[in-house]
């Protein structure tokens, strides 16, 4: 059953802050999360590592890729979490500057011992924040829009955005679907597609705290320890 049809909050602690940014903007700011209901398992599995929450990174300061990648050639961004080993082919012909920010920001290291910050059961697992805040991100925005009638099912990766940002924005924030179908309209920039790794994705998805709602707390700190990007 579809979700439905959800938006990104740009919210702060105890109200609203103004984020934007395009790929003009040194911008990249603000809590970005992908809105919808979820379907809870209450009885998460314990197949991920208990590890302890890697210290915040500084917000900003990623040096904006200066080349496209080859659309001849296929990308994989091998994600190393606590839970195992994610790996995400990037969709650089759907969205190349989305798909070459993300990959120069792996090859810099950006994504190295930061934390899935937002777990919501049913609907996204969300990461790619150094702050861990979900107001994080490199300091610039890419822009790439989804084509019409894009949907955003299992396994499917893209970019989170705040509600007053141009669809198709991207900063660094990720999420995957759990979901079936999440509902989304189609606004969030396309990353790519998880091709290995989905059972992870699952025993991540099952790590947020039900009671928690939208705001998808952790139970426990899920790591990615590291981020490898493979041509091939």
């Amino acid at each position: 059953m579809l979700r439905p049809t959800a938006v990104l909050l740009c919210a702060l602690a105890l109200g609203l802050a103004a984020c934007g940014g395009d790929d003009d903007d040194g911008g990249g700011g603000g809590s970005k999360q992908p809105q919808g209901s979820a379907t809870v398992d209450q009885n998460p599995s314990g197949g991920c590592a208990e590890v302890a929450q890697p210290k915040p990174k500084a917000d900003g300061g990623a040096e904006r890729p200066a080349q496209a990648l080859d659309p001849d050639a296929t990308y994989d961004v091998v994600l190393e979490t606590s839970c195992g080993d994610i790996t995400i082919r990037l969709d650089q012909k759907a969205s190349p500057k989305t798909a070459a920010s993300f990959a120069g920001l792996a090859k810099a290291r950006f994504f190295d011992d930061t934390v899935f910050h937002r777990i919501v059961p049913g609907f996204v697992i969300q990461g790619g924040d150094p702050t861990a805040t979900g107001m994080g991100g490199p300091g610039y925005s890419t822009r790439d829009v989804p084509p019409a009638g894009t949907t955003y099912e299992k396994g499917t990766v893209a970019m989170a955005k705040t509600q007053t940002e141009p669809p198709g924005t991207a900063g660094s924030q990720f999420y995957v679907v759990t979901a079936p179908d999440a509902g989304l309209p189609p606004e969030y920039a396309l990353l790519g597609k998880v091709v290995k790794g989905q059972d992870v994705v699952d025993a991540i998805g099952e790590l947020g705290d039900p009671a928690s709602g939208e705001a998808g707390t952790p139970l426990q700190p899920v790591v990615i320890e590291r981020a490898t990007v493979r041509k091939g």
